[in-house]
């Protein structure tokens, strides 16, 4: 893998339609970013997946990614590498995050795949070093990153402490978060079953992620989003203007926003994810936003 290159992290807003929160000082990265001009749906799930749920998440990634989605996941074994491996199935592009420098690759197993990732066009990044070596409470940051750049998180086969849900919680509030339910006696399970008591999305099938984010199948190879600075300013801010007026009425949940504002999903994401920076709205349990008082 080639040697990595640095940016400030704030260069991936190049990429990205909404701001992104900001996380670390920087990255490092081989191959392309240009992954994070297309919807973008991260994948995650426990390291000690069953057949099943790895077979899950690889048939997630490649209809998402075969309807123009790049995916994004931690590269670890289990969920995420199946989720990978599912992206490249469809020919779609592919993001990594280690949680670790890239010298000190983790896990070793993954480090072929990655490669394959960079090679079809994807990318391998870290807030670390390339000499910087891979330490368990480093994930929780990796987790957040993941979440950052993405536009929603699907969780499949989460116990009910790991670090998917952990990305989970990265996203509440600001992105959509879905949940693939499985046996009600499984314990690898127990987490997706508690974030979607809690509020998150039941997802049974990749077309239910497509269908709550309004994204319409396109092939793999489509033309990509425009990058955030190609977009109109004037047009955000008319949406954060809808945005306000409909919450100066009262509290509302991320799906009636987009019921009554009308507008396209990455544009909402967009205009919340402003207006919470701001500090003009605040985010609340069950992806509800209310007005700051």
């Amino acid at each position: 893998m080639d040697h990595p290159t640095c940016v400030p992290f704030e260069d991936l807003a190049f990429f990205r339609p909404a701001e992104l929160p900001r996380i670390v000082e920087r990255i490092w990265y081989v191959g392309s970013l240009e992954g994070l001009r297309r919807p973008v749906v991260a994948i995650v799930g426990t390291r000690a997946a069953s057949a099943y749920g790895k077979a899950v998440a690889r048939r997630f990634a490649s209809e998402l990614g075969g309807a123009g989605c790049c995916i994004v996941s931690g590269l670890a074994l289990g969920i995420d590498a199946a989720a990978h491996e599912g992206a490249l199935d469809a020919g779609a592009l592919t993001i990594g995050v280690l949680g670790g420098g890239h010298a000190h690759f983790f896990p070793e197993r993954n480090r072929a795949l990655a490669q394959r990732m960079v090679e079809r066009g994807g990318a391998v990044l870290s807030p670390f070093p390339p000499e910087h070596p891979a330490f368990p409470a480093q994930f929780l940051q990796r987790n957040g990153i993941v979440a950052a750049l993405s536009d929603a998180v699907v969780v499949i086969e989460a116990p009910a402490r790991s670090g998917a849900l952990n990305t989970a919680g990265w996203a509440a509030g600001r992105i959509p978060v879905f949940a693939v339910p499985g046996d009600v006696d499984r314990a690898h399970v127990a987490g997706c079953h508690a974030l979607i008591r809690d509020g998150a999305t039941l997802a049974r099938s990749a077309q239910d992620v497509l269908d709550d984010l309004r994204l319409n199948p396109q092939r793999a190879d489509a033309p990509p989003r425009r990058s955030g600075c190609e977009q109109s300013g004037i047009a955000d801010d008319a949406v954060q203007e809808k945005l306000r007026r409909l919450l100066f009425e009262g509290e509302r949940s991320l799906d009636e926003l987009l019921s009554e504002s009308g507008e396209a999903a990455a544009q909402v994401f967009a205009a919340l994810s402003m207006l919470e920076l701001r500090g003009e709205i605040e985010a609340r349990a069950g992806q509800r936003y209310c007005m700051r008082r």
